[in-house]
């Protein structure tokens, strides 16, 4: 008797969300089963990998980071470009490092001037992170949002404290995306995801930022709650939880002790650059197997990485 491969069919899917404009605009989601099971139905578009810069020189980047962007990591704009055309990343995410109020706290203003001009610079699509201060990213994104009309971004990301002045501003006012931001609970996800609803954003224009933690840190609670998200939007059709998943990998793996030891702190443990990209190829691979559609990270080798697991996953 010949083996008949069993099948396993659900009734929901993911979304699908466009960003970016014109021709050279990106797509998350659209599949109908879990990540990489080709052999039971539409897995969608492939994982996004986008690679992240600055809006001010990274000082605190590993210095064999800082070499591989050279001067271009002293302007933004360059850096941008300089990224697109060396590594041609799906995307480049924008972190507003420069507005944090611990830090130069440069005005909504400033730091929104500067996103217009990488927006403009670049053809790939545009996600702009903010500060973590949710006080100076609600003011932050609103302007944001505004200079980049047209460009349809993602914003990443919006809180429970923020929703509301950022999913108006960003979605509803200059038809942006927004990425809605949960501490690792499918719970606070689905919450979340259900307040922008009330708020008026549809569905369609929401990415969730579940949250991340480095391989070994925790990191087995982010893969339980990605687990569920997608089997409860899958298999029960929650419409609630029917979002695509961005996880910006680099915020978490470069600030962890595997990452920021020395050679001389730590010499049994060999290079220290070698190290942060295990643990961001590490964290990001896990990711996309539980179920992300998109990942940012930090070092163009993991990138390159990256990007050839997902296409030899896909492809064999």
């Amino acid at each position: 008797m010949a083996f008949k491969t069993s099948v396993q069919k659900y009734t929901g899917s993911i979304n699908k969300l466009e960003f970016g404009s014109g021709e050279n605009s990106k797509a998350l989601g659209g599949e109908n089963v879990l990540p990489f099971y080709t052999f039971d139905g539409n897995i969608g578009g492939k994982p996004l990998i986008g690679l992240e810069i600055l809006d001010v020189y990274p000082e605190k980047w590993l210095d064999e980071l800082q070499q591989i962007y050279g001067d271009a990591a002293n302007n933004a704009v360059q850096w941008a470009r300089f990224v697109e055309e060396k590594f041609s990343p799906d995307f480049i995410c924008l972190r507003l490092e420069g507005a944090d109020p611990n830090g130069l706290n440069k005005s909504p203003e400033e730091a929104a001037a500067l996103a217009k001009e990488v927006a403009q610079a670049i053809k790939v699509p545009l996600v702009v992170a903010g500060t973590q201060n949710h006080d100076k990213d609600t003011k932050l994104f609103e302007k944001v949002a505004e200079v980049l009309e047209g460009c349809n971004v993602i914003l990443l990301s919006a809180v429970e404290d923020n929703y509301k002045k950022i999913g108006a501003a960003g979605v509803l006012a200059y038809r942006h995306k927004v990425a809605a931001e949960s501490s690792v609970d499918i719970n606070l996800a689905k919450q979340l995801n259900i307040l922008l609803n009330q708020l008026g954003v549809k569905n369609e224009d929401i990415v969730m930022n579940v949250g991340c933690a480095a391989v070994g840190y925790g990191f087995e609670y982010v893969a339980s709650t990605m687990d569920r998200i997608r089997l409860a939007a899958l298999g029960q059709n929650d419409k609630s939880l029917q979002m695509p998943i961005i996880t910006p990998v680099s915020f978490d793996t470069w600030s962890v002790k595997e990452s920021v030891a020395s050679v001389e702190d730590a010499p049994e443990w060999g290079s220290q650059v070698e190290r942060g990209i295990a643990m961001e190829v590490s964290t990001a691979a896990s990711v996309i197997a539980a179920g992300a559609n998109a990942v940012i990270l930090r070092h163009p080798g993991s990138a390159e990485t990256v990007r050839k697991l997902a296409d030899a996953l896909i492809n064999n």
